[in-house]
């Protein structure tokens, strides 16, 4: 059988020069950026745009002068403390989870277990999460009934739909992010440090206070931003829980009234809120970035 051969001359295949330089490994990652383009920057660009038009498409600052109206703005610091307190309790939480599968000797086969479910229960939200937790805790949950068999009333000391409720919730799905997150983190420490500490007379406390604590600090913190980010962005848990109700004033549910209610309908103001929330959105990625930069100058080297 006669071997066919192709000759080229000059570069390969006739291509022109700019083609040729450019490596076909990034055909794999055109798809990426296209989505990224359709689902983040074109939607972010159309939100800034909108964000400055009135219902008659004119140019206007009042949307955003109107975003210092005293509900707004309790709407934002009912958000940052939800989104707060829900990282601050998932981070600690997580973290002593994480510590315990990887420094703390527990079995394999339990790390492989709660990774596991970490990855599972991370996006375990939106309404299946919320009928679960109404299921549970709700004034007829299976939990409320047990500890109402014994004597103890949750309701109306406590409630499902209320700022606690919420933020036991979102703790929910904060926690397996942070154990995710925290694992490889908490793998990273060597054990020479450990010895090295050891060997000059520290304590298990002492190595903790002035080693592993500030190598891992900037970690937990850059996660706990992530966390914050996580929650501040939810809308359907929230939502499914409160039916969009005046008992949990969430910036994600403001923004729905304004862009599909019939009576508060206003896309320049729902528009406006959306932008908030991305500068809001934008400061706590770049701070992430800044904390994750200094926890891998030691924990990747």
């Amino acid at each position: 059988m006669a071997r066919i051969t192709i000759a080229t001359t000059g570069n390969k295949a006739g291509l022109p020069p700019l083609l040729h330089r450019i490596p076909w490994a990034w055909l794999g990652v055109v798809p990426f950026f296209a989505v990224v383009t359709a689902f983040m920057f074109w939607p972010a660009i159309s939100i800034i745009v909108q964000s400055f038009l009135d219902r008659q498409r004119n140019v206007t600052l009042q949307n955003i002068i109107d975003l210092s109206q005293p509900f707004i703005v309790s709407s934002y610091l009912y958000t940052i403390r939800l989104s707060a307190a829900s990282a601050l309790g998932g981070g600690i939480l997580g973290f002593l989870m994480a510590y315990a599968v990887t420094i703390g000797g527990l079995p394999r086969s339990v790390r492989s277990l709660l990774l596991t479910f970490s990855g599972v229960a991370s996006n375990f939200a939106g309404i299946p999460l919320a009928f679960a937790f109404i299921a549970t805790l709700g004034q007829l949950g299976l939990v409320t009934s047990m500890l109402r068999n014994i004597g103890i009333n949750l309701y109306p000391a406590f409630s499902l739909y209320s700022f606690w409720g919420l933020v036991i919730t979102y703790i929910y799905f904060q926690i397996p992010l942070m154990v995710l997150i925290m694992t490889p983190a908490l793998d990273g420490l060597k054990r020479e440090w450990r010895e090295a500490a050891e060997n000059l007379g520290a304590t298990p406390w002492h190595y903790w206070r002035y080693v592993a604590l500030p190598i891992l600090l900037p970690a937990i913190l850059g996660t706990m931003v992530l966390l914050f980010g996580n929650a501040f962005g939810a809308h359907a848990t929230a939502f499914a829980l409160t039916g969009g109700g005046s008992q949990a004033s969430v910036v994600t549910i403001l923004i729905a009234a304004q862009l599909s209610s019939d009576a508060l309908q206003n896309p320049g103001m729902g528009n406006a809120l959306a932008l908030g929330m991305i500068v809001i959105m934008a400061f706590t990625i770049a701070i992430y970035t800044w904390l994750r930069r200094m926890s891998e100058r030691w924990l990747c080297s």
